[in-house]
């Protein structure tokens, strides 16, 4: 296999650690060249079973790229490579899970077909049982794929499961559809695709003079009965918790075609709301070798520990155990700026967590005025 890792084919330089968005007819290429290789080593003179060589995806291997002509900062890794091994006990049936993978993903490509990773779940729970029992060994397996053949899951014909919701002054265009005007999407406003292609083929425009991501379903709606984005003129997008690649990909995208608009983020007062900033700005290492593409230059604008007197007494709540390890994750990172690990000492120290919702305790059009303010401060933080 080691022609196989050096060849041009693949890559023309092993330190170039991500993952191609590349044409169907590439990716089947890539797939039966390691096919051929594989069965090269069964019937040479000395055969045996070789590794599969995966770029490293742990995160002793990440590193931080820091953008020397942007304000964007991005997390990638490096060329470290591991290797799933058919002559290893612990890793037997992960190799076998790598080609169980891309054989589905060859079929798709043939027959110009997408799934989502759930659909692919239940194609390799039914198909491969003794393989696949769970949603988790699908992913991993996936990113062992990316890995393995340096293109992204999109590539593969895995498509993205979006959670994400926008609204605001913004209308949108995707290939051969209407036009979506984007203020008149009602409080669940437009929902985000999860076909990635037609993201990157989006027809925009806007006057807003912010973007806006807010990490609760339930504070997008309220922004969006309020109109917010009328008062404010913003976009105003969401992907309900921690961001999903097609909601990354689609801020990413409006920061490419609205290059000066700024972005800021509003998320609880609590490790993880810092943690779901952290990924829309420098991007995720679970992500694997998709982890640096959509980072994009998002500035934390709420809530903040100098907002603090505004929250009731009553409305903080303990930190629990998992906060602690999202703390202790964040803390570790090379990536977190100094203010960043300030706020976070504070959380840790005072033991504490506050909502963004605590803020309606000054009234439910307050959230409004809050942000107004903190969009003024924005060259402060």
């Amino acid at each position: 296999m080691e022609d196989f890792c050096k060849s041009s084919l693949f890559y023309s330089d092993q330190h170039l650690c991500y993952a191609e968005i590349l044409p169907p007819s590439e990716v089947r290429a890539r797939i039966e060249v390691a096919v051929l290789n594989f069965l090269r080593t069964l019937i040479s003179p000395n055969p045996s079973i070789s590794s599969l060589p995966l770029i490293n995806r742990r995160s002793n291997n990440r590193r931080v790229s820091h953008g020397l002509l942007t304000d964007v900062s991005s997390i990638f890794l490096s060329h470290s490579f591991c290797a799933r091994s058919l002559m290893k006990a612990n890793a037997t049936k992960a190799f076998v899970r790598v080609w169980k993978v891309m054989e589905i993903c060859i079929e798709l490509l043939v027959h110009e077909k997408k799934v989502t990773q759930r659909e692919l779940f239940y194609k390799l729970l039914c198909s491969s049982p003794d393989y696949f029992t769970s949603q988790l060994q699908v992913n991993k397996t996936i990113q062992d794929v990316v890995a393995f053949l340096r293109c992204s899951r999109y590539s593969l014909g895995i498509m993205a499961s979006s959670r994400g919701a926008l609204i605001g002054r913004l209308f949108l265009q995707e290939p051969n559809q209407e036009i979506v005007d984007c203020s008149t999407c009602g409080s669940s406003g437009h929902a985000i695709t999860g076909d990635l292609n037609s993201l990157e083929n989006l027809v925009i425009k806007s006057d807003a003079r912010y973007i806006i991501v807010v990490e609760k379903h339930a504070i997008f709606q309220r922004l969006a009965e309020d109109r917010i984005f009328n008062q404010i003129p913003s976009i105003i997008i969401t992907a309900k918790g921690y961001p999903d690649i097609a909601t990354r990909v689609l801020l990413h995208r409006l920061t490419r075609a609205l290059p000066d608009l700024p972005i800021f983020a509003l998320v609880d007062w609590n490790p993880s709301g810092l943690a779901i900033l952290c990924t829309f700005k420098f991007g995720s290492i679970t992500m694997g070798l998709e982890a640096y593409k959509y980072a994009c230059n998002v500035r934390w604008l709420g809530m903040r520990g100098c907002d603090l007197h505004l929250i009731p007494e009553q409305s903080f709540i303990p930190l629990k155990p998992w906060d602690l390890q999202i703390a202790q994750s964040l803390m570790s990172s090379e990536m977190l700026q100094e203010n960043y690990r300030e706020e976070l000492t504070l959380m840790v120290q005072s033991g504490q967590r506050a909502e963004i919702e605590s803020l309606h305790f000054h009234g439910y059009d307050f959230l409004g005025k809050y942000i107004a303010t903190k969009i003024v401060q924005s060259d402060y933080i």
